[in-house]
């Protein structure tokens, strides 16, 4: 009887849970509950979650907000000690790592300051290599550290885009990053995802890229997780074809659209794929642009989510994947029967929604199609090599995710070039590592420009390069249209709250505003009688200071500043001033 009424009691939690939009989420193993504290002691809320599709890559953490605010105390969240102490211009700015006793470590990015014997130990670094960046390796005895000892405060430095924390939970043998919310330190959700639309796509025999026909279509929320397609009659398909989703989830009391845990795709109940966002690799990150339909992506921003994989596409966040995930009906269930495509998407908390599609096999489907014809035909599984006149190409292999038709141009020169545009494909086909790009330069091209010549792109922007043998050659990882140009000219200082002369006793800082127009800031260098001094830099506002050093003596100092940019042009900023 007992037995009977547990069984019982099973069955009615879990009917209690279908009927809230909750399900069990998938899991490769389990993880301690408990065990960490929250890196902030505020409220959680997130503006970011782990597995959240970026620009350039997955989303390896979650970001905490920081109520708007720089300077809020982070603190540890359980025993260890400090490995890594890290500063870059960009990136994740000011960052911490902690090595804990059960085999994970957690990471701090976009600090604003650190505790201050970890920023001494990082001053003697910076000092000793006379540079800003720096990144030091620590041992379990030099600084360790308690639950809940406060490490620093929480800020916007390197590639934050507004105050938060960005926080991260790896494994430590491999540094695999791994979804903290599965560790207990959950946020406040119990709103299922939402499906914004559906994407069937025409693969047929050719590989996918722009030119592969696309239908998409638009769902229509029926409440409690429950959609349904724009339209009630089944889609007719023919031949190969592949599915995509476009989905993201929401917070309670925040609308940033934050990424999903799980996708799930059956075709009449069968598993067809299953994406899950339990761990991540930083080697296959940058597979993202393989992962959703990237053509798509470059000529509108949104990101569909594909339920198939490209033949030479490494990522490994499918769980389960039947063959590549495309599929056929043909004969499948008799001719013209009405199959059923169910999409299932859930958050890490079991929060869900579904959608399901009514499909046909329909003979008579048949999508326009843009025949495949290239200059040359690339394979993905060997090294590449394009030659003309005026451009030479090298791709190693397995810089493709699948075989390329590729196209090649040339167009007219433009105005200030030193070479004709270089038409290289088009910026539609995603690459998983750079190649070689060399464009030679026309007649033009005077020898005294040649160390100040780079390559750029069709915006204008440089992709850098270097001249030598009759060519100027850089190493970039997209293709699009490229030409030479040459930048002779000096980075800009702007100096914010100094002039010769001035008296600096009431003030902590000495600031400048600096910029260059097309290879970029490569390196600032800053001297107070002679002496080199600490330059802090934020590219994102262009902001270089030094804070001056209390020690200083009294009386006259001279100061020198000198900003290089990529092209060794170099400007130099000098004034004397009194404390």
């Amino acid at each position: 009887m007992f037995k009977l009424i547990l069984t019982l009691i099973f069955v009615w939690i879990g009917q209690l849970a279908l009927a809230q939009g909750l399900g069990p989420i998938i899991k490769s193993g389990e993880y301690p509950q408990g065990y960490f504290r929250s890196p902030l002691a505020i409220p959680h809320q997130a503006s970011g979650t782990f597995g959240e599709l970026r620009s350039t890559h997955f989303h390896a953490g979650d970001d905490y907000r920081t109520q708007q605010k720089v300077g809020l105390p982070l603190y540890a969240v359980a025993d260890g000690y400090i490995s890594r102490l890290r500063i870059q211009a960009g990136g994740g700015g000011h960052s911490l790592y902690i090595t804990h006793p059960n085999g994970y470590t957690s990471v701090y990015l976009h600090m604003h300051e650190f505790a201050a014997k970890y920023k001494e130990r990082i001053r003697e670094e910076q000092y000793s290599l006379q540079r800003y960046e720096v990144d030091i390796e620590l041992g379990a005895d030099d600084f360790p550290v308690k639950k809940g000892e406060r490490i620093g405060l929480a800020g916007n430095t390197g590639s934050s885009e507004g105050p938060h924390l960005h926080f991260e939970i790896r494994e430590t043998e491999t540094q695999n990053p791994i979804n903290p919310q599965l560790f207990g330190l959950h946020f406040p959700d119990n709103q299922p995802p939402l499906i914004q639309s559906i994407v069937i796509y025409d693969l047929g025999e050719g590989v996918f890229n722009e030119h592969t026909p696309r239908r998409h279509f638009k769902t229509i929320h029926q409440g409690a997780g429950q959609y349904r397609q724009d339209g009630s009659a089944p889609i007719p398909v023919n031949g190969r074809f592949g599915v995509g989703i476009q989905t993201v989830d929401r917070h309670n009391g925040t609308t940033f659209n934050n990424g999903v845990y799980s996708i799930e795709l059956l075709l009449d109940d069968k598993a067809v794929s299953t994406v899950v966002f339990e761990k991540l690799s930083f080697a296959t990150s940058g597979t993202i642009h393989a992962y959703i339909d990237y053509p798509h992506y470059q000529r509108t921003r949104t990101r569909i989510q594909k339920s198939f994989k490209d033949p030479n596409n490494p990522i490994n966040i499918f769980h389960f994947l039947d063959g590549d995930g495309s599929l056929r009906l043909d004969g499948g269930g008799g001719k013209g029967s009405i199959r059923t495509l169910t999409y299932r998407v859930r958050d890490v908390h079991g929060n869900t929604s579904v959608i399901s599609i009514p499909v046909r096999h329909e003979p008579t489907h048949e999508p326009k199609r843009v025949a495949q014809t290239g200059t040359a035909v690339f394979r993905y599984e060997r090294a590449n090599q394009y030659r003309a006149d005026n451009i030479a190409l090298d791709l190693p292999e397995n810089a493709l995710y699948d075989h390329l038709y590729f196209n090649y141009a040339q167009g007219t020169k433009p105005e200030g070039g030193y070479s004709l545009v270089q038409h290289v494909h088009n910026n539609m086909i995603p690459l998983s590592r750079s190649y070689t790009l060399s464009i030679r330069p026309d007649r033009t091209l005077p020898a005294h420009l040649q160390a100040k010549a780079l390559i750029v792109d069709a915006r204008g922007n440089s992709v850098g390069g270097s001249f030598g043998d009759g060519w100027v050659t850089t190493q970039t990882r997209s293709f699009g249209s490229f030409h030479i140009r040459v930048d002779t000219i000096a980075p800009q200082i702007q100096p914010l709250n100094v002039s010769p002369g001035k008296n600096l006793s009431g003030q902590s800082r000495i600031s400048f505003r600096i910029s260059d127009n097309l290879s970029g800031i490569a390196s600032y260098n800053a001297y107070i009688d002679e002496e080199w001094v600490l330059m802090e830099y934020d590219p994102k506002t262009r902001s270089l200071w030094h804070t001056i050093d209390r020690n200083l003596p009294k009386g006259r100092h001279q100061f020198r500043l000198e900003v290089r940019d990529g092209k060794d042009n170099e400007s130099r900023y000098e004034f004397s001033f009194s404390r």
